[in-house]
């Protein structure tokens, strides 16, 4: 059995909240006030395993299968939210998959469709299900979204996955636009860019190859990138929307 519903706590979605920078966002967000459901696909027992960690810090969270890219998965994982947590006030959109590395020539259409149907189409599927509920218009609190883009939006990722960057370039958009269109909903958006980032994707050689062109001459943790993120999601950012936060060392 679940606990009722609590109203006085802010109710915040991580999508891919299972791994990486997702789920340092979910435990964070967890230890400063957050009710959290962590948002996984495939992978149950990493979810339950920050599910465990928030709770073990006294916060309440849950995990939430789904697949961002299929629509009826991301109504199903709302109206889990809705029944075991209640309304939602904040979401935080950090589902993201890469494919292998290569030249345009090279690219596969699976690998094209793959990238934007999860980072594209399931940004857009999840907020799309989150505003009514979050919107002072449509009987919501208001909140904030924050959504994850990446470094490579601005730097065009040559001979590696131009495709991947052009999907992060359609967050950026999406997050500008999105900050003008739901303002008066009480909706504030923003973006945060993360560069080179630790989170177990990258190989350790890759790593080793990028860092030294890092001002800070390293990767980033998941846990900085994190921080952030609840920055943006919290009510310390009250005036922030629109704005995108480079996370980069430098870069």
């Amino acid at each position: 059995m679940h606990a009722p519903a609590r109203t006085d706590r802010p109710i915040l979605l991580v999508t891919g909240g299972s791994r990486g920078i997702g789920a340092a966002a979910a435990r964070l967000a967890g230890s400063r006030g957050f009710d959290v459901a962590v948002n996984y696909k495939q992978d149950a027992a990493a979810a339950d395993a920050v599910v465990a960690d928030i709770e073990r810090g006294g916060g309440r969270a849950i995990a939430v299968q789904g697949d961002l890219s299929n629509e009826a998965d991301v109504e199903r994982m709302y109206a889990a939210i809705d029944a075991r947590l209640g309304r939602l006030t904040h979401l935080a959109c950090n589902t993201g998959v890469v494919t292998p590395m290569g030249r345009v020539e090279a690219m596969q259409t699976a690998w094209l469709r793959e990238v934007f149907e999860v980072n594209v189409y399931g940004t857009f599927y999840a907020v799309r299900a989150a505003v009514p509920r979050i919107s002072t218009r449509h009987g919501g609190r208001g909140g904030a979204i924050v959504l994850v883009s990446s470094i490579v939006a601005t730097l065009g990722a040559p001979n590696t996955y131009v495709w991947y960057a052009a999907s992060k370039g359609a967050i950026d958009t999406m997050a500008k636009g999105l900050s003008v269109e739901l303002a008066d909903d009480g909706i504030r958006v923003n973006a945060v860019t993360p560069g080179l980032t630790d989170t177990g994707v990258n190989p350790p050689e890759r790593i080793a190859q990028v860092a030294p062109m890092i001002p800070m001459k390293r990767a980033g943790e998941p846990p900085e990138v994190a921080e952030c993120i609840v920055f943006l999601l919290s009510d310390a950012a009250s005036y922030v929307t629109g704005a995108n936060l480079r996370v980069s060392g430098g870069r």
